[in-house]
């Protein structure tokens, strides 16, 4: 057994020991369901932890991870995890959280193969083709990708405003609101992207189904 593997299953072991000894019921009461109030969209990057960068605890949030925070309409995972968060954990709240310094987005900048993953790196291209114009005149690299991971997230949110399972729960009068965050890894904080949404009116006629 290597030193890394049996180092995580000791910890694990720690990790259940302070647990009770904070709360002797604390598996107990957690075992017994879930009701999170957010459904959090993130970065599969291992720097950013969902639960850890908002303070929350088990079975405070719902969590769904793929590279670069992408809502891509034909991934069933991705669907399942917001259609199980909506209509049956009855979510207010979904976050779409991207971060500065994103491989994905960086590698959609940029023209090299890196095997299978250029297939969901190239809904992120579509991104940089929708603000070329804009992308492109930002002469300095880095904030132009810093501006990338932004309107990724901002596309993303609204790509989330467009599915059925978002826009039936509007229709049927469900509380639910849509945020996009970019999460700073050198500093720690996220910056609110100012595209929260709760309904389909800000988007385009054509988008908005109806039931």
């Amino acid at each position: 057994m290597s030193d890394f593997y049996k180092k995580i299953l000791d910890n694990n072991k720690k990790w259940v020991e302070n647990q009770l000894a904070i709360d002797a019921d604390y598996f107990k009461d957690l075992s017994k369901g879930q009701n999170p109030p957010l459904l959090w969209i993130g970065c599969s990057d291992s720097r950013v932890p969902a639960n850890e960068i908002i303070g929350a605890k088990p079975g405070e949030v719902f969590v769904h991870r793929n590279i670069a925070n992408m809502v891509v309409h034909s991934d069933m995972n991705m669907l399942s995890v917001l259609d199980y968060a909506v209509n049956v954990l009855k979510v207010k709240h979904v976050i779409v959280c991207g971060h500065y310094g994103c491989g994905g987005v960086k590698a959609a900048m940029g023209n090299d193969s890196i095997g299978i993953i250029d297939n969901w790196i190239r809904h992120i291209k579509d991104v940089y083709r929708l603000h070329n114009v804009y992308l492109d005149s930002i002469e300095n690299e880095e904030n132009r990708f810093n501006a990338f991971v932004e309107l990724n997230v901002k596309e993303q949110v609204f790509d989330l405003s467009k599915t059925s399972i978002v826009q039936a729960a509007w229709r049927n009068g469900q509380e639910l609101m849509l945020h996009g965050w970019a999460y700073g890894l050198n500093s720690g904080y996220v910056t609110d992207l100012q595209v929260s949404m709760s309904s389909n009116k800000d988007l385009d006629e054509v988008y908005q189904l109806k039931f």
